[in-house]
Parts: C-alpha cells; structure tokens; sequence
C-alpha cells in the first residue's frame, strides 16, 4: 500500500513551517503568508546511502589554481575577491530600477569576448533584452539571449552547454515544473535554485541570479536562498540619482569588506575613480555642513554631512534624517543636549548625507553632532577640516579604525586637518579631542 503525502504549511515571507493553517504568522508577524504545501511521503524516507570516500585535504585542489574569470569592471571584481570562481552561484539582488540588469548586461558583454555567455530573462522579451544590450553597447558575438521561466528547460540548456557564464534573471520569476505551487512561492524559488545551482556545478559555469527585494530592503524569498548560493551581492542607492554601491553581504572565495561605487550614465554603470572628489564638487562651505571622512570597503571616502535646526511650529519636534539611522540621531540628540548647552527640545532636526550615500559606521557620530550644533548655533568650522570619531553616552570620542587611511585621503584632497579621536602614533594631520564638548568649543565660530 502507498503511503500517503502529508501536508504542512510555510510563510512565504520568512519560510516558518507550522502544522495547521493560520491568518498571521507568529515569526514575521505578516498577515496571509501562509500557504499549504505537499510533501510527499518517500521524500521523507532515509535512503541506505553509500560509504563516502575522504581525500586529504593535501590532495584536494587548492582555490589559488583555480582561474577566475574576470569583468573588466574594476571595482565589481574587487567586491567579488578577483571575479568568478568557474562553478560558484552568485546573488545580485537591489531595487527595481537600481541597475542590477544593466549592470549584469555589461559583465555579460564584457566575458563574452574571452568566452560564451548565456543571459536568460524571466521577465522581459528578447527584443526588449535586445534594445538595452544595443544602447549600453553590450553587444557580443558569444553572448546568447534566452527567454524561458522553466527551471528544468533552464537547467537543461546549462548542461548541454559550454557557458563559462550563466545569468538568470530573475530566480523569482522560474518554477520547477514537478512543484504545482505558483511561480514565487518558498517552494519554487528554493527547487528552482538548487536545481539551477546542481547544473551549473557540474559543468563548472559562473551562474548569476538576480534577485529582488521586500519594501524594508531585505532580499526577498526564504532566507536558505541566501544559504544556498556562494555569493551576495547587493547593489544599493538612489534609483533616481547619486551614485550606487555594490555590497558583499556574503562571499565564500573574498571578502566581505569591500565596496564598489558606480554612477549612472548613458552608457550604463561607470566605476566612480575619485568618488571623494565628485561628492565635495559642489559643497558650499556654511553653517550646518561638515565633513565626514568615512570607510566604504577598504577605501577612505569624503562625505559632507549637511544639517537644518529649525525652531518647530508644532507640540512636538520633527527629526528625519537621509542616509542615517534615524534611532541612532536621536541617541545623539540626546547626549548633545545633556552634555552641551545646546537646548534642541523645541527644534526640528533634519540630516541629510549628500550623494544618496547611506552611513552605519559609529564614526559618524562626531560629524552629525558637529553639524547640528553648527546649524544650530549659525556657526562654521574654524579650519578647513574633516571630522570622525565615535560618541558615547558621556559626550567622549572613542576610537575608530583606520584613522591614517582617513587622514591620507582629507589631506590628498586639500584638508588641512582631521578632527577626530586621540591617538599617540599620529603626529601629523590630526586634531584630537576628548569630549563633544570641547570639539564644539574649540573648531566652531562664528561665520
């Protein structure tokens, strides 16, 4: 007698599983994301399996003799660790209309003239695919365009084929045609790229998913897809303008810490060679804006921080803030007003970081406090200087790392000084201060 399929029921947001159908999910807390699902009983059956055979790890083939293959765009091989390891699944997820397709477009264009490419849409026709190779002038002779939402037909041209790179865009937009869910679901993005990922391995292709994202701007789908794949990469900023930065959330052949900025042009992503330079071209010197020497990757990159203290017309002030943590200004708010004199009760606070850059390092914290008080107080720094460092609680400036790569990069753009924690081993191009207090005492005046 057969045994029968059981049932269980997964969030299609975060993938929890639960026994009985229900509205809302108790782990995300999203209403009307759970949907059944058939799991078939000889799944769930333990094979016999097979004796493994273990290599030394002397015999095993080392990473180092493996050939990668490269873009030609500087900056998205440095974020990959040198390019695409033969073999290995890459993530690229983003906002609609970031440039994840253009982007991906030209690293087709540009591996296709040392070997074959096949880039497969999911969403778009080969004529619209076409329309946009042709204005980036992403036209090759070894790169192949494919339309298809199947999976298993997708998996099939793979195999068959000699591709040293595979794009698919997008994982949410093919199904496995075995799983009767609809396309998007957690079962068919999870089959569709294990199945994708299987082929690719086996023939040794660089395959590429393009991946979207949810309104908070986490990667949509189960959190395995990110397990699953080798690489992560998201390409973040304003859609509209400023320019675009290429993360490594997750990378198993590099680093995680590096970087890549881009700006949009009409010949699609640029790498950006001086992104301090084209960020400070049209800063106006005046109260409110202050410099921030920040750490993007392994780079030193110049942003001004500009700031606007209005006295509210409202029982309570308003404080918004672009490209910074808004929790984490009003922590600064806070520890500005009970170490300082500055009384911001009755103010409305707005910050803003020029370029569509967004800023998490605790580094910045010198230089918001800085432009607030100077916004605040119609004042201006006294030198022509960049700030950063670290505030705690008591109003003290804290380390921060690399602050000689900081120095180096203000003083190559014609700062004459960095504001910024104590530290014994620099005697040159730093202004050190131990509290808020004395910083704001000491570097502001009056215009």
């Amino acid at each position: 007698m057969a045994k029968k399929s059981s049932v269980r029921f997964e969030c299609s947001s975060c993938g929890a599983t639960y026994s009985a159908w229900s509205g809302k999910c108790s782990t995300c807390g999203l209403w009307n994301t759970i949907q059944e699902q058939v799991v078939s009983a000889e799944s769930l059956v333990a094979s016999t399996g097979r004796s493994l055979e273990p290599q030394s790890l002397k015999d095993v083939v080392k990473y180092e003799n493996i050939k990668r293959i490269t873009t030609g765009i500087k900056d998205f091989d440095t974020v990959l660790g040198g390019g695409f390891v033969p073999g290995s699944v890459t993530l690229v997820a983003g906002e609609p209309g970031i440039g994840k397709s253009t982007i991906l477009l030209q690293v087709a264009a540009a591996v296709a003239a040392n070997g074959s490419v096949l880039y497969v849409s999911g969403e778009e026709s080969a004529h619209q695919v076409a329309l946009r190779a042709k204005r980036l002038g992403a036209v090759a002779d070894k790169l192949s365009i494919a339309v298809s939402s199947s999976a298993n037909d997708i998996a099939r041209t793979i195999s068959e084929g000699d591709y040293s790179l595979v794009i698919v865009d997008s994982i949410q937009t093919v199904g496995v045609e075995e799983i009767s869910s609809s396309i998007g679901t957690i079962s068919q993005i999870t089959n569709s790229t294990q199945l994708l990922t299987s082929a690719a391995k086996k023939v040794h292709s660089a395959l590429i998913l393009v991946g979207h994202v949810t309104k908070e701007g986490s990667i949509a789908g189960p959190k395995v897809l990110e397990h699953t794949v080798d690489t992560v990469l998201q390409l973040e900023g304003d859609r509209y303008g400023g320019f675009k930065l290429l993360r490594s959330i997750k990378n198993r052949f590099g680093s995680t810490g590096e970087t890549g900025i881009f700006e949009m042009v009409e010949s699609g992503l640029r790498t950006v060679e001086n992104p301090s330079a084209a960020l400070l071209a049209e800063r106006q010197v005046s109260d409110g804006s202050v410099v921030l020497a920040t750490i993007e990757g392994s780079r030193a990159l110049l942003v001004e921080i500009q700031a606007l203290v209005n006295t509210t017309t409202y029982g309570y002030p308003k404080r918004a803030a672009s490209g910074f943590d808004i929790n984490r200004l009003n922590l600064l708010i806070a520890m500005l007003e009970r170490r300082t004199k500055l009384k911001l009760a009755d103010k409305d606070i707005y910050i803003n970081v020029v370029g569509g850059i967004k800023i998490s390092e605790p580094a910045a914290d010198l230089a918001v406090v800085m432009a607030i008080a100077s916004a605040s107080k119609g004042m201006q720094l006294k030198k022509n200087a960049v700030v950063f460092g670290e505030l705690g609680l008591s109003g003290e400036v804290r380390h921060v790392p690399f602050i000689e790569k900081r120095i180096s990069e203000a003083l190559k753009l014609g700062f004459e000084t960095a504001i910024g924690p104590k530290n014994s081993t620099i005697k040159k191009g730093l202004s050190s201060v131990p509290n808020v207090r004395e910083a704001l005492n000491t570097f502001l005046e009056k215009e």
